[in-house]
């Protein structure tokens, strides 16, 4: 698939690359934050072979916000992102940087830095759908964060969410949060880095730890109550089941539709690789399920009937 992040994906500049059922622009809106859209033939862009390309009318195509996991591979990004451009959306591709968590004020400025990205021009009044995975989905808590202290502000994008789904959510306790930085930043020293974090947990407890209890406690109230779907896999240290299971209960007590698929053994972050047809299956369910359904495709390009 090549890399995601291009050369000239700077300021107004675009690149074109080719994806597996045509061919996508992807332009840099943020430092972290990238923008896919498909195109088409005519217009005033080179598409190669001396033909010409121009963007679609991406105004009334829905936009997925994909929040990734921390380090994740460009061409593993791409796996998703071709999935979603296939189906009829563009994809919002959010980075998740290691300071975002370390230091949580600064993830609560990005949050804010994405909630303004999505009420740019190219973005405002469009139906979304978010994929967060892994760490991905702290930094979009830190997103709701601010939806929740300011719901009338936040009112109309509230409605414009359609549906969130989950991937390897990491969840349960402090500890958890310190096994994922070591098996993510440097898995042969998982161990000290795990217990480095938590003694700067402690140390800086106010200024960490604080935030993450009330990360957590604005994702349990989720001000968002569209559909939702959950990946997770039993054997996932940094995914505590029981913690994502009685999420689920709470979510369908209060009225939310919640869907999930768990497995015994899986990889984090990894379970459309290790699980390909299971997973498409249920994804492809889900999102037929949800209102924007009659504006997608599947994956050889037929409309959701």
């Amino acid at each position: 698939m090549g890399n995601l992040l291009f050369s000239g994906l700077f300021g107004t500049s675009a690149a074109v690359s080719e994806v597996r059922e045509g061919k996508f622009i992807a332009r840099r809106i943020r430092r972290s934050i990238i923008y896919y859209a498909p195109l088409t033939r005519g217009g005033d862009q080179t598409c190669g072979r001396g033909s010409t390309c121009s963007t679609y009318d991406s105004s009334s195509r829905p936009l997925l916000l994909f929040f990734s996991w921390l380090g994740a591979p460009p061409g593993a990004v791409a796996k998703y992102r071709d999935l979603y451009l296939n189906r009829g959306m563009d994809v919002l591709l959010v980075h998740s940087g290691v300071m975002h968590f370390l230091w949580p004020q600064w993830g609560l400025d990005y949050g804010m830095e994405i909630l303004k990205v999505l009420e740019e021009p190219q973005f405002s009044g469009r139906a979304l759908l978010v994929h967060a995975s892994s760490i991905g989905g702290y930094t979009y808590s830190q997103m709701l964060t601010h939806i929740s202290q300011g719901p009338k502000k936040y009112e109309g994008l509230k409605q414009r969410l359609t549906g969130h789904i989950y991937d390897s959510l990491v969840a349960g306790s402090l500890e958890h949060m310190a096994v994922g930085l070591g098996k993510t930043l440097m898995p042969r020293l998982e161990y000290f880095i795990k217990n480095t974090a938590l003694l700067y947990f402690w140390l800086f407890k106010s200024h960490t730890a604080d935030f993450y209890t009330n990360s957590i406690h604005v994702f349990h109230n989720n001000p968002i109550s569209a559909p939702a779907l959950f990946f997770f896999s039993e054997n996932d240290t940094l995914c505590d089941t029981e913690t994502v299971e009685k999420l689920i209960v709470f979510w369908r007590k209060r009225g939310m539709a919640v869907e999930s698929m768990k497995w015994k053994e899986s990889t984090h972050a990894a379970h459309m690789r290790c699980h390909p047809q299971d997973y498409i299956s249920k994804l492809e369910t889900f999102l037929k399920s949800l209102p924007i359904s009659s504006q997608l495709k599947c994956g050889r390009g037929d409309h959701f009937h």
